[in-house]
């Protein structure tokens, strides 16, 4: 197979392939017209040429395209323009055609893919994309499972369901079949790994008493009988672990917050000394939550030094479910393997860039990437860099074992369990879900493979798009503006392809005065400063506070100049923050020609910002 070529991947920033996109659109659209025509030929049209030909069928048609002609023109006027390279804000970008095209037409056959009988196609494909991701995580595709959420809050949500009911198996066992736990204490029971407790579960199914199992663990009893412990995330968590530990009963006390370094990854040591603290009160970790790729600043955790750990704390008897939100970065894992899954020697990755001079990855994110296998769950969205439309996020699990204690069987919708065992809704949180999303990730996945010629070309390219837009920032002389000049810092060399950036007045020790800057750029760079589709440039923004992120920013700041007793009083720093998702700005040439444009808009909203203050 030849080399995927990006520029047939997307319709383009100008609609270069709207030839071929609107060729295949029409051939789709007359292929479902087709589909209907076809099924039972032998009946008869039911809206006949009379009709047509009614005053009020004309009226309801030519009012049918007033409302849609209306619709354009407001997603046109009040939309944002992922497609182009003026467009450097959140983690969204062009989507692949193919990705849209199979939304389109799955949406058309409207499944639902809680029940196989109301989608016998798209759940066989949700299936299929669930065990590719799998794969593409390092999963044993024979054990693990995965399915297609709405969105990471949703893997989120269901990646401690999973953790939650798995702690509380053994405690279940105790009272139901104690001969089989009988020389173990409950601290000893609730420190088990989860493969250990995945293993007592086949003894207990065994016996036959699995039923009655499930029926007192937290699932039947509820958080009342049990202490499950604390979640362990870091700063740079997203806020829907709050949301999770709110929802499924385990207490916003209960949500522990580890630090993160001056390079926004969670702080191993700090880790270690929660675990030790909170064993030495006796109580439990539920979980412990890895990130790659924060959304705030794309950080991506030591994923292998956390893995190392639970390792070092088992032998000690102390365990714990590990989960880890790759919501963001997950499919940046296609850039390490090679067409037969294989992790790639790191020297090999580096040589596929253009520019190896880039040394990405660097040790600790290499390593981050090839541990990921050791989680026991992950969160992928695939409509982030997987660059397929919303709504597509993923869960995915390493052993499919675990579905048994999460799985409803409702008679109205599936029958038995052994008949239908692509019943996704009794296994999943959500009812209903569309299987158009579904339609969209495989097909996207077909197109490209989960690999390094496929997927990996396009991270890839953001990647060194987002390293030439991180150094020209860095290389950028201080802006005069009137009597001031400016400078400009970025706050950490990125991880993945998100940088976050600050400008300040040469000088400036006053940090409020820094982010009223910063905020009046933003203001300019968002929906705030007019209509999008007028905008020259477009960002999104952050703030980082001492409160949630601790003494991280402090070395962040210090850049500008700014002293340490600002950040004490202030304790919050404002920042632009843009995801370079674009493949383009890849090439040197096209880089060079926006990022002038960029700094010409930057001129002029430090000029603007300057008269305002």
């Amino acid at each position: 197979m030849s080399k995927t070529n990006l520029n047939a991947l997307f319709l383009g920033p100008k609609s270069e392939n709207k030839r071929f996109f609107s060729e295949m659109l029409r051939f789709l659209m007359e292929d479902h017209i087709s589909w209907r025509e076809n099924f039972h030929p032998e009946d008869p049209p039911l809206i006949t040429p009379e009709e047509h030909d009614h005053a009020s069928f004309q009226d309801t048609l030519q009012k049918t395209r007033e409302v849609l002609v209306d619709l354009a023109g407001r997603l046109e006027m009040s939309s944002n323009p992922w497609f182009s390279p003026r467009y450097l804000g959140h983690m969204n970008s062009d989507t692949i055609m193919a990705a849209n095209l199979g939304y389109m037409l799955a949406l058309l056959y409207n499944p639902n893919n809680c029940a196989y009988e109301g989608s016998p196609a798209t759940t066989e494909l949700e299936v299929e994309a669930g065990l590719q991701l799998a794969r593409m995580l390092g999963y044993d595709p024979d054990k693990a499972w995965g399915h297609i959420t709405s969105g990471g809050t949703i893997a989120n949500y269901e990646a401690i369901w999973v953790a939650r009911n798995l702690k509380s198996i053994p405690l279940a066992v105790k009272k139901v079949s104690p001969d089989l736990v009988s020389s173990m204490s409950d601290w000893e029971l609730l420190n088990q790994s989860p493969g250990w407790i995945l293993d007592l579960m086949d003894r207990v199914k065994a016996e036959g008493c699995f039923e009655e199992v499930r029926d007192h663990s937290i699932r039947g009893r509820g958080m009342s009988e049990f202490q499950m412990g604390k979640i362990l995330v870091p700063q740079s968590k997203h806020y829907s672990w709050n949301k999770a530990a709110d929802i499924l009963g385990i207490g916003l006390q209960n949500l522990q917050f580890v630090p993160v370094k001056s390079d926004f990854r969670m702080d191993i040591k700090a880790l270690a000394h929660a675990i030790d603290q909170n064993a030495a009160q006796r109580i439990p970790i539920l979980a412990v939550i890895g990130v790659v790729g924060s959304t705030e600043e794309g950080a991506v955790d030591n994923i292998h030094e956390i893995a190392a750990l639970r390792d070092t704390c088992t032998a000690k008897g102390i365990s714990f479910y590990f989960h880890i939100d790759a919501a963001y970065g997950g499919y940046a894992r296609t850039v390490f393997l090679d067409d037969q899954h294989r992790f790639l020697d790191r020297n090999e990755v580096i040589k596929k860039f253009q520019r190896p001079d880039l040394n990405w990855p660097c040790i600790d994110l290499y390593r981050a990437f090839k541990a990921i296998p050791q989680a026991d769950s992950v969160t992928i969205d695939p409509h982030k860099l997987g660059y397929i439309p919303y709504s597509a996020g993923g869960f995915v699990l390493k052993d499919k074992r675990v579905l048994d204690l999460i799985s409803y069987f409702a008679a109205y919708v599936s029958g038995q369990k052994d008949e239908m065992p692509g019943l996704l809704g009794s296994y999943i949180m959500e009812g209903s879900k569309p299987g158009a999303a579904a339609a969209a990730v495989w097909t996207a996945h077909e197109l490209l493979a989960l690999h390094q010629d496929g997927y990996g070309e396009i991270i890839r390219c953001g990647i060194e798009g987002t390293a030439n837009f991180f150094q020209a920032l860095r290389d950028e002389p201080p802006i005069t503006i009137k009597n001031d000049r400016f400078m400009v810092e970025p706050l950490i060399r990125p991880d993945l392809n998100m940088v976050d950036f600050a400008f300040n007045r040469i000088g400036n020790v006053d940090l409020n005065e820094m982010n009223r800057l910063n905020q009046a750029i933003y203001n300019e760079s968002s929906f705030r400063g007019g209509p999008l589709y007028a905008n020259e440039w477009i960002a999104s923004k952050t703030s980082l506070n001492r409160r949630e992120y601790g003494e991280a920013p402090l070395p962040f700041i210090e850049k500008f100049g700014v002293p340490t007793s600002q950040w004490e009083h202030v304790g919050e720093v404002f920042v632009l923050r843009s995801t370079v998702m674009t493949p383009y700005l890849m090439k040197p040439s096209v880089f060079e020609e926006y990022h002038h444009r960029f700094m010409q808009t930057m001129r002029k909203r430090l000029s603007k910002a300057v008269t305002q203050f």
